[in-house]
């Protein structure tokens, strides 16, 4: 679990795409696994941040990308009012 806001931040950012690219139908594993690369290539030749930090948000990523709950949208339930006589 990440405690520090820096980190925190990069795995909030690196998800939220996730979720974009996922809703846009880019919806296959490997493709999103593409995105998540880059952004910790990215990471790694900024230099931004150690390289045990970076594992970290690699680790909870991936736990993120290969659970199944993290990409289902919810199910909206439409209430209605009941019909009233006149």
């Amino acid at each position: 679990m990440l405690q520090d806001p820096k980190l925190i931040r990069h795995y909030q950012a690196l998800t939220d795409a996730l979720v974009d690219t996922w809703q846009r139908g880019y919806q296959r594993t490997d493709e999103l696994r593409l995105l998540v690369d880059g952004y910790l290539l990215a990471l790694r030749t900024a230099g931004l941040l150690e390289p045990f930090e970076i594992y970290r948000i690699e680790d909870d990523v991936n736990r993120f990308l290969y659970d199944p709950s993290s990409f289902i949208e919810p199910e909206f339930e439409l209430e209605t009012e009941p019909m009233r006589g006149y």
